[in-house]
């Protein structure tokens, strides 16, 4: 097996390494992925976080299986809400939205834009794509779910699983940001 690439954000100053295979690999369609990427997309030098499609690019990992390296000094966490049990959280010092955090969850969804060109895991679905506007074409490469499918809770079950259920806590991200 060969080993996945060091990670980081485009200036470099966070990297993080990843071990084993990810959990999968996903296109997210849902309305709350479309509206933090427009967000995130207008920070001073972000790069593209959305597709042609609207869609998000995430591969996801479990937690413990994730390693970050350096510069977590940068990393703030962006909630659409207040209340939001999700957190998109983002390397300040260039504005590379770094990974997806779930409240209480046992993964993360790291952001595709994370891999060096040519690394990044194939594509294996696109997931909530009602939530998309009316009339949108979508390729017919993978498949294109709806809503969340059974297999892909069944892919994060097994992954919790081999954790023995635990859902380790990041203790990286050290602010928040406004957007």
């Amino acid at each position: 097996m060969t080993h996945p690439p060091q990670l980081g954000c485009a200036c470099g100053k966070v990297l993080l390494q990843v071990r084993g295979v990810p959990i999968i690999s996903a296109e997210c369609c849902c309305n709350s992925c479309r509206a933090a990427g427009a967000r995130l997309q207008t920070l001073p030098g972000a790069r593209p976080v959305l597709s042609s499609l609207g869609a998000t690019r995430f591969v996801l990992y479990r937690k413990d299986r994730v390693h970050f390296q350096q510069g977590t000094e940068h990393l703030n966490e962006l909630r659409l809400t207040p209340e939001a049990k999700t957190r998109r959280v983002v390397a300040t010092c260039c504005n590379t939205p770094v990974f997806l955090e779930f409240e209480k969850g046992h993964w993360l969804s790291l952001y595709g834009a994370l891999w060096p060109e040519g690394t990044l895991p194939p594509l294996e679905l696109r997931t909530m794509t009602s939530d998309l506007p009316a009339g949108t074409v979508l390729p017919e490469d993978v498949p294109n779910g709806k809503h969340q499918s059974v297999s892909f809770f069944v892919k994060l079950l097994g992954a919790w699983v081999l954790m023995g259920f635990r859902s380790p806590k990041l203790a990286v991200v050290h602010g928040q940001l406004q957007v």
